[in-house]
């Protein structure tokens, strides 16, 4: 596959998709789908991947960016999803410097709350023994307001430190597909699978709509596997009984200036006892989740909701008291779906935090669905996947533990320091010598108080298969999430840099602007009410 991946490069592809047969495609382009081509292309199948709107625009750009054992498991007796997550965690940890970064958690401890500081470093005890190595420890009161200043002290134990990791959500589904793209495979963006096509009973291919010219193509595979997330059971028969819960975990961000955390706070909503973060990430800081029913349409995508903007700003409130943040005060929002597998067939009983996050897969001759699942274990839940698929065609899989990233080459790029360096091999990892490239045309600049270079940008625009505005600004980089109103005094020098390379004419840009200001009011401003 041509290095330029660029719409130039996706018009002259498409037509070559059809001439053969593949071994394998993978439908779904967020962390999942991604995972499972990395494992499939590593091996040496012909595999391709297709999304029908752009990479990691679902779920995988919507997290809580957190690479985490899931420690709340642990208690409800999930041993094999904590452990293998721990596991994970450590190798993401290992193989990817500078887009999985170590992040400290402090569990702050009160009078009369649960958990108590006996119980959760119990639970530490088994969550580090999984994991290896210990790295929790209890502060009392006093050392707990040094480490949190502005936490609310009345009733104040002490808090409990330990270990997990974040991310940057969508960089990481690029980098995998990267991998996969090194070692062979096609990816496509915008390309929306109609219906799948049957010999007898077997599933043999898909018929797939370019959704950026409405054409229509019918592509033949041996086996296909579906990574589509909240949309699992779409191309399912239509007989086949619903067991998906879609479940909405809706985010603020604020400017780091306005809610300082040097780590992330995890404590109890004081209205339903649920868990709630508030860290620092990309320089602002963070504060989710919410966990409720995702009722309306998933292809309309998800938005918070004036109860849940209520609800978040009610947790700040309750733990940073002196603060006195409010919707003004809030930079952006997203909001997330997460495709969980129902316990009652995917009906809404229980409390949607009682659901299990565990995976499942559904199969019919020649194709395999993955449903359910977590970012931090995508390795093997796409090892699983492969297997089940490698079954139906007379192959075999096993996981040899190979490593989901390829080493970065150390680097120097003058007018940066070492953890910019850090940051850019992590988050670009093979195009980082193209990065460095634009950084001597562009200089070492960020753009307004991100740390995203306009280097970076440039990059983006010229080399990672952009379709529209919003995957240049909200996934390729953040800075939509990042700075005042998407960005929106930026516009004018992004264009100057992004538009040559996207080769968009003025009208083109123009009509993109439009779309892009639209979808973010819509999608990651405050609710109409709240504004």
């Amino acid at each position: 596959m041509d290095e330029a991946w660029n719409e130039q490069w996706r018009r002259q592809a498409l037509p070559q998709l059809a001439e053969q047969t593949w071994d394998l495609i993978v439908i779904g382009g967020g962390i999942s789908g991604a995972g499972i081509l990395r494992e499939a292309a590593r091996r040496g199948w012909r595999c391709l991947l297709l999304e029908q709107r752009d990479f990691a625009w679902g779920t995988s750009s919507r997290s809580s960016k957190m690479v985490h054992g899931g420690l709340r498991y642990i208690a409800k007796g999930q041993w094999r999803l904590t452990r293998d997550s721990v596991r994970e965690r450590q190798r993401l940890l290992h193989e990817a410097p500078g887009l999985v970064e170590p992040m400290s958690f402090l569990m702050p401890h009160y009078r009369g709350g649960f958990p108590g500081p006996r119980v959760f470093g119990g639970l530490l005890t088994v969550y580090d023994a999984l994991a290896g190595r210990r790295s929790h420890r209890f502060h009392d009161a006093r050392q707990t307001c040094y480490l949190a200043p502005g936490v609310k002290d009345a009733g104040l134990l002490g808090g409990t430190c330990f270990v997990d990791a974040l991310t940057d959500d969508a960089r990481l589904v690029m980098r995998v597909l990267a991998e996969a793209r090194a070692d062979g495979a096609w990816v496509v963006n915008g390309m929306r699978v109609e219906q799948l096509l049957r010999e007898g009973e077997r599933v043999c291919g898909v018929q797939v709509e370019d959704v950026e010219s409405g054409t229509l193509q019918q592509l033949r595979c041996q086996v296909l596997a579906v990574a589509t997330g909240a949309w699992a059971e779409r191309l399912r028969p239509v007989a086949t009984p619903r067991q998906l819960r879609p479940l909405r975990g809706s985010h603020l961000l604020l400017p780091g200036w306005r809610l300082p955390v040097a780590q992330a706070l995890s404590f109890m909503h004081a209205d339903d006892g649920r868990p709630v973060f508030v860290f620092p990430w990309e320089g602002a800081t963070v504060v989710g989740t919410t966990d409720l029913d995702h009722r309306e349409a998933l292809d309309l995508g998800a938005s918070i909701s004036p109860e849940e903007l209520e609800y978040l700003l009610a947790a700040i409130a309750q733990q940073f008291p002196q603060a006195h943040i409010t919707g003004a005060d809030v930079l952006s929002t997203w909001a997330g779906v997460r495709p969980v597998v129902g316990s009652a067939g995917g009906q809404a009983h229980g409390k949607p935090s009682s659901e299990s996050r565990e995976h499942v897969l559904w199969q019919e001759p020649g194709c395999v669905t993955l449903a359910g699942g977590k970012l931090t274990t995508f390795r093997p839940q796409a090892i699983e996947v492969l297997q089940a698929c490698a079954a139906m065609i007379g192959r075999s899989v096993s996981d040899d533990g190979a490593p989901v990233f390829s080493p970065v080459a150390a680097l120097a790029i003058p007018g940066l320091s070492a953890a910019q360096e850090r940051r850019l091999a992590g988050r670009h990892g093979r195009d980082l010598l193209r990065l460095a490239q634009r950084v001597g045309e562009l200089g070492s600049d960020c753009i307004g108080a991100s740390d995203t270079l306009w280097a970076e940008l440039a990059v983006a625009a010229e080399a990672e298969m952009v379709l529209h505005l919003d995957d240049l600004l909200l996934r390729r980089t953040r800075i939509g999430l990042l700075l005042a109103e998407g960005a929106a005094a930026y516009l004018l020098a992004i264009r100057r840099v992004c538009q040559p390379r996207l080769g968009w004419s003025d009208e083109r840009w123009h009509t993109e602007e439009q779309r892009y200001r639209t979808l973010w009011q819509r999608h990651h401003s405050l609710p109409a009410s709240a504004h």
